[in-house]
């Protein structure tokens, strides 16, 4: 049993905590919060103290472990200072929103050679690994082109003052909170990214975040891509990947359980299937426990960790220059 605490206690927080109850692999015993107050009766509800201090869980003995939930510009601290003290990582996406931030971060978990986890909870989609699957083994022949969408009315959701809107943690609008999901599922399937051509702008509210962003990919692999993030439209998300073999596609309004998946193969019926209902946050704590109990590294590779932040730079300097960008390697 892999004992951690919870740094940050919003509502993801609050959401990882809930969805490890009952594990036989993680736990949390403890949390830090900067406002304790507000998550007191969460931290009673589910037995475990809570500190106004993140240095108070670092320097406890019995903790093994700590899972990140904190404002985006925070994480390359809070990561460095818990690989320092000798604590395993897992952290929310995005894992930072620079790349000297991400290779300090990596750094740090490397000296100290603790387990680093990133939240990309749809990679262990039974539907996404499918795909992957399907690809591999010609199926659905080479990859082609990779479409996706993340909406959802994100900026009518949170005070001015909260840190959400802020575009210093939110670069890209619905990028860096949304969409960084359906990019990191482009890098699962397609690889590294060569090329992003961006834009982006704030169309309804006066003041926050972009609302309407889309990028343009190409791929090293010389796949192709679109991705669209409207922050202030109805919630729903997909997914459609092509290939000289047929398409898949995954889509609805929730994205955290299970997907179904509709294949279309060339000259083929359409097939839907259908996988028993999980939750993804569960799965993912669960394999960094199973990581850390067996000194292995994280299923997900840190190549593409980098590789995402990577892509993430490179689409906001495409933004603000208003043309393509090499993404750097």
């Amino acid at each position: 049993m892999i004992r951690a605490a919870i740094i940050g206690l919003g509502r993801w927080g609050q959401n990882m905590v809930t969805c490890a109850r009952g594990s036989q692999q993680i736990r949390f015993v403890a949390g830090a919060t900067r406002t304790p107050e507000k998550a007191q009766a969460f931290a009673a509800e589910h037995g475990f103290p809570l500190h106004a201090e993140v240095d108070a869980v670092l320097r406890d003995p019995q903790i093994d472990a700590v899972v990140i939930t904190t404002p985006h510009r925070s994480h390359v601290d809070l990561i460095t200072r818990a690989a320092q003290a000798g604590k395993h990582v897992f952290v929310e996406k995005p894992f930072t929103l620079n790349k000297p931030d991400a290779l300090r971060a990596l750094d740090a978990c490397r000296e100290a050679k603790v387990t680093l986890a990133l939240g990309f909870n749809w990679r262990f989609q039974p539907a996404l690994l499918e795909i992957k699957r399907l690809f591999a083994d010609g199926t659905l022949g080479k990859l082609l082109h990779i479409e996706g969408n993340f909406n959802g009315p994100s900026v009518f959701r949170y005070a001015p003052e909260h840190w959400r809107p802020d575009r210093s943690e939110s670069p890209g609008g619905g990028l860096t909170g949304r969409g960084v999901h359906n990019m990191d599922a482009m890098i699962f399937l397609a690889g590294p990214i060569d090329q992003v051509y961006a834009q982006s702008c704030r169309q309804v509210l006066d003041q926050g975040v972009d609302d309407t962003t889309s990028v343009l990919y190409r791929f090293q692999n010389g796949a192709t891509g679109y991705l669209g993030m409207v922050i202030a439209s109805a919630e729903c998300w997909r997914m459609q990947f092509f290939g000289t073999g047929g398409m898949a596609e995954v889509g609805a309004i929730e994205h955290l359980p299970t997907w179904d998946l509709t294949v279309q193969l060339i000259d083929k019926p359409r097939e839907v299937k259908h996988y028993s209902s999980e939750r993804t946050e569960r799965l993912e704590l669960e394999a960094f426990a199973r990581a850390i109990e067996a000194n292995a590294p994280y299923v997900m590779p840190v190549e593409d960790i980098v590789a995402g932040v990577a892509g993430l730079e490179a689409i906001l300097k495409s933004i603000d220059a208003g043309q393509p960008i090499k993404v750097e390697r």
